[in-house]
């Protein structure tokens, strides 16, 4: 998605074999109703905020599990968790961790792999550090196999080389997702799948146009899965809540499918999604239904976005309140993996998650209102939701104490000071 620095927990190792190779990835699609490997959402909060290294609760927060088991126990199996560079190695690219972040991130972690989910590491970054273009492929290595050690030893973590490159030299995003790929497995993450971005926001409806040399990738362990991003409003760019018609879903993913299987590769939606109405849930399905039909090459995809300070956001599927929740997840839960469901849940011995979902479920009836409502009587706007940006033509007034403050053009939200 088109927005940077947006305002966006014990393993399950021991519980699976070594990751599939490819030609079993494809045996594994074959027995399961949609073909897909993967469906989820992206988690979004830690990357939030524009205030850098930021205070937890104020400028950035992590996803609520609660909220996550309520998702998984629908069948969701993946889960990616947007975090920026800039708080995790605050002093440089190569420098050290800073230990609280580093802590919260692989709580987060822990508990979705707990599940018996995937967890997705996303450095939402944009090919960027602290406001310049990645230029160094080796500082880039050297941050990724730091990062990739930590996590080494969890075969249910994905590592998404970076979120949505732009604006950049081709040859240069390859580069770095080159090294991404040689420092992850230098640091002995060698079972793990890596997710790689592209150029031009990663988007599937010009990926050949900007994306063709990403097939020189190579990989040791044969695991490089093609993440790219796809919206269905008129410029691809997820910030209006119309879409073009409704086969625009499909229509958007016909050239990389065929770029794909060109290239014998394997691709993943890591960012879709749709506003509430009849021709984006048509052309959202349509989507879903094509990349079904084509799973001998795509994976499966991630809806953008859940997360609890997304208040009133068009797109948000934060359980049970968000605005696109009750309307998506039955269409999503569709094409669900078998692998993903309830009883697969239980299988895993997460006993866990029902108890957060019960738990999710007594907090939304006592303390939580009713519906996307976002506003007091007044018409004032409460604190975390929405109240400015591109295109936004709701109220902007918010009520006290809090402050409208602007998060990125598209994106203004009433928080405190």
């Amino acid at each position: 998605m088109r927005i940077t620095n947006l305002i966006v927990a014990a393993s399950a190792a021991s519980l699976v074999q070594a990751l599939p190779s490819k030609r079993e990835v494809k045996d594994i699609k074959k027995r399961t109703a949609s073909g897909f490997t993967w469906v989820g959402v992206s988690e979004s909060g830690a990357e939030f905020g524009s205030n850098i290294p930021g205070t937890l609760g104020t400028d950035y927060i992590w996803p609520e599990t609660d909220k996550i088991a309520v998702l998984r126990e629908a069948g969701m199996n993946i889960f990616r968790i947007p975090f920026l560079m800039e708080r995790l190695t605050p002093d440089s690219l190569t420098g050290s961790f800073a230990s609280t972040y580093l802590a919260d991130l692989k709580s987060t972690v822990e508990y979705v792999t707990g599940t018996g989910a995937y967890a997705v590491l996303d450095p939402h970054n944009y090919g960027r550090y602290d406001g310049s273009i990645i230029e160094s492929t080796s500082d880039f290595k050297t941050w990724w196999t730091n990062v990739a050690t930590e996590f080494a030893s969890n075969d249910l973590v994905i590592f998404d080389t970076n979120n949505e490159y732009h604006d950049m030299e081709e040859s240069l995003v390859v580069e770095l997702n080159q090294a991404a790929i040689n420092g992850i497995r230098a640091a002995g993450a060698t079972t793990q799948y890596i997710f790689v971005e592209g150029n031009a926001y990663t988007g599937a409806w010009s990926w050949t146009e900007y994306n063709d040399d990403m097939s020189a990738l190579t990989d040791t362990e044969d695991k490089i899965i093609y993440e790219m991003h796809q919206y269905l409003d008129s410029d691809s760019s997820g910030t209006s809540e119309t879409c073009v018609n409704s086969t625009i879903g499909q229509n958007r993913l016909e050239s990389a499918t065929e770029w794909l299987k060109t290239n014998g590769k394997l691709g993943f939606i890591g960012e879709f999604a749709g506003g509430v109405n009849s021709v984006c849930e048509e052309a959202v399905e349509g989507m879903l239904s094509y990349m079904s039909e084509n799973s001998d090459v795509w994976t499966g995809a991630e809806w953008w976005s859940a997360g609890p300070w997304w208040g009133s956001y068009m797109y948000s599927l934060e359980p049970t309140t968000g605005a696109a929740y009750s309307t998506y997840l039955p269409i999503l839960e569709k094409y669900f993996p078998a692998n993903g469901t309830t009883a697969s849940v239980a299988a895993s011995g997460s006993a866990s998650v029902a108890a957060a979902t019960s738990t999710a479920a007594a907090i939304q009836e006592t303390t939580t209102p009713n519906g996307p409502e976002a506003t007091t009587s007044a018409g004032l706007v409460k604190q975390y939701y929405q109240c400015g940006g591109i295109n936004w033509t709701g109220p902007t007034e918010c009520e006290s104490p809090y402050t409208c403050k602007e998060q990125n053009v598209w994106y203004y939200q009433c928080v405190a000071e």
